[in-house]
């Protein structure tokens, strides 16, 4: 099961977009997609430039993360550990909790 993609209509209900990046080509992340039936876009670091910056870089791989970043480009959570199980409800479940606190202020 890939949570992510079971909870996309959540995602999109509370406006929230999901892309996924790896180091593997274009063409590989169009399969990986099309295999899956996954709804959100993944995109190809090739150069490693993104994984470089986010500090993911593992050499031949990616260490597999989740940053969750605000309307003003902050990164507002770093998920260290991802679940495929409970990733989804996971991430929903912060982001309402964020939007409150942050209306409340």
């Amino acid at each position: 099961a890939c949570s992510l993609r079971d909870q996309f209509d959540g995602f999109r209900k509370q406006k929230i977009t999901v892309f996924g990046i790896s180091y593997d080509s274009v063409e590989s992340q169009k399969k990986f997609r099309d295999k899956y039936n996954l709804p959100f876009m993944l995109l190809s670091d090739s150069e490693r430039k993104v994984g470089k910056l986010y500090g993911v870089d593992k050499g031949k791989w990616a260490a597999r993360k989740t940053f969750l970043i605000d309307e003003d480009g902050r990164i507002i959570k770093i998920y260290d550990k991802v679940s495929v199980t409970t990733h989804g409800e996971d991430i929903l479940g912060f982001f309402s909790t964020y939007k409150q606190t942050s209306t409340e202020e």
